[in-house]
C-alpha cells in the first residue's frame, strides 16, 4: 500500500521531470527521487537533455552509497536497453536499490521491460503511483509513441466574446504583456510552432522564443498551401531557428529556400493541406510536440482531423461584438457533434484568464 511518504516522493519526481520540458525531445521527460533505507531523501534528478544521463543516473550519482537498500521513485518505467546511454534498470540494480516505484509503464517497445528485469533480480518493482499526474506531465512523448504523431496543443488569444481580431482585422494587442510572455513559455516547451498562411500574411511573425534564458528554439512551421504567404525576407526565414514552409505538391516555390520547403498532399476535403500528412512528416523529423498558433482556419482543420490534444485559451476582459472567431469551420454541423472539453485549469495571467482544457472522453449516447 502506498504511503504518504511514497506519494510525496513521487510528486517531487513529477515536479522534477517538468524541468526537462523543451530540452529532452525526442526523449521523454523523467524525474527520479531516491530515499535511503530509513526513508530519508538521498538523491534526486531529472533527464536534462536528449543524449545525456537519464533521471535515474543523476539521482543515483547524488545518492551515492545511500542508495543501497533504498527506494527509487521514477515517473516512467526504468529503461532496459542501451541507446546513447546505458539501461537504467541495470544502474538501479548495481546501486543496490531494493525497491523501485514507477508511475507509468514505458510503451516504447525498444525500452520497455525494466520493471520485469528488476523483479526478476529480486527488487520490489511497483507501477501506477500517481500515474495520471505523471502521464499528464509526459503527454507529448507518450502521445508520440502511442499514436505515432506529435502531441498538439492549440493556443489562441481572444476577447471574452471569442473574437481574435476586430472587424477591421486589427488584433494587436487583445491580451496583456503578461499573457504574451506566458506564450513564450509554451513555445519553449514545444518542439515546433505551427501557423497558417493567414497569420504569416497578417503578422509576419518571427515565432522564436524570447525572454527565456537557455530556451531551445522550436522548429518554425508555416502551412502555406499555395506558397504565396511567405515572401523572401520574411522574419520566419531568419537564422533564429530552423523553418519549414509546408506547401502543396506541385505548386511553384522557387522563391523559398529549398531546404525549407516541405511538400505535402492537399486535404481530401477543403482548400488546405492534409493535416495527418503534415503531422507524420513532423514526427519523422523528430518533432514530438506541436504548439499550434495558427488562426481560425488552420485551427478548424486540426480540430476536424481530430488532432488537437489540448487547448489553451487566453481570454481578455474585452468585448468586440464583431470580427473573426477563434475557431473556423471544424466540420461540426450540429450540437450533438460538438467537441466537448474538460477544463483542467483556470489561471489569472495579468488581467487575462488562461483556460486549459482537453477533449473529454466520449460519453455514452453521443
Amino acid at each position: 500500500m502506498d504511503t504518504a511518504a511514497d506519494i510525496t516522493a513521487m510528486r517531487r519526481a513529477i515536479t522534477l521531470a517538468a524541468r526537462g520540458l523543451g530540452s529532452t525531445s525526442p526523449n521523454p521527460v523523467v524525474g527520479c527521487v531516491i530515499t535511503d533505507a530509513s526513508g530519508a531523501l538521498a538523491g534526486e534528478g531529472f533527464h536534462q537533455r536528449a543524449g545525456g544521463p537519464h533521471a535515474e543516473v543523476h539521482a543515483l550519482r547524488a545518492a551515492g552509497d545511500r542508495a543501497r537498500g533504498g527506494t527509487a521513485y521514477v515517473t516512467l518505467e526504468p529503461c532496459d536497453h542501451t541507446g546513447r546511454t546505458g539501461p537504467c534498470a541495470q544502474a538501479l540494480l548495481a546501486a543496490g536499490v531494493s525497491r523501485v516505484v514507477y508511475a507509468v509503464g514505458d510503451p516504447n517497445p525498444q525500452a520497455t521491460g525494466g520493471g520485469d528485469t528488476l523483479r526478476q533480480a529480486g527488487v520490489r518493482a511497483e507501477q501506477g503511483l500517481l500515474a495520471e499526474e505523471a502521464e499528464a506531465g509526459n503527454a507529448a512523448w507518450l502521445t508520440s509513441v502511442r499514436q505515432g504523431r506529435p502531441y498538439v496543443l492549440w493556443k489562441y488569444a481572444a476577447t471574452l466574446d471569442g473574437r481574435i481580431a476586430a472587424a477591421d482585422a486589427t488584433s494587436r494587442w487583445i491580451t496583456s504583456p503578461e499573457a504574451r510572455a506566458d506564450v513564450h513559455r509554451l513555445r519553449a516547451e514545444a518542439d515546433a510552432v505551427v501557423v497558417g498562411s493567414g497569420t504569416a500574411r497578417a503578422d509576419d511573425p518571427q515565432l522564436g522564443v524570447r525572454g527565456i534564458d537557455g530556451a531551445t528554439q522550436p522548429l518554425r512551421v508555416v502551412v502555406d498551401t499555395n506558397a504565396t504567404a511567405v515572401k523572401p525576407g520574411a522574419r520566419v526565414l531568419d537564422d533564429t531557428a530552423p523553418t519549414l514552409v509546408a506547401v502543396a505538391d506541385g505548386v511553384p516555390a522557387g522563391h523559398l529556400p529549398e531546404a525549407a520547403v516541405l511538400r505535402l498532399p492537399r486535404a481530401a476535403a477543403g482548400p488546405g493541406l492534409d493535416i495527418e500528412a503534415l503531422l507524420a512528416a513532423l514526427h519523422e523529423r523528430g518533432v514530438r510536440s506541436v504548439l499550434l498558433e495558427g488562426g481560425p482556419t488552420l485551427a478548424g482543420a486540426f480540430v476536424a482531423a481530430g488532432a488537437v490534444d489540448k487547448v489553451v485559451g487566453y481570454l481578455a476582459p474585452v468585448l468586440l461584438g464583431a470580427g473573426p472567431a477563434a475557431l473556423g469551420d471544424a466540420g461540426i454541423s450540429t450540437i450533438s457533434r460538438a467537441l466537448r472539453l474538460d477544463v483542467t485549469e483556470t489561471v489569472p495571467v495579468g488581467p487575462d484568464l488562461r483556460v486549459t482544457a482537453v477533449p473529454a472522453p466520449a460519453r455514452k449516447g453521443n
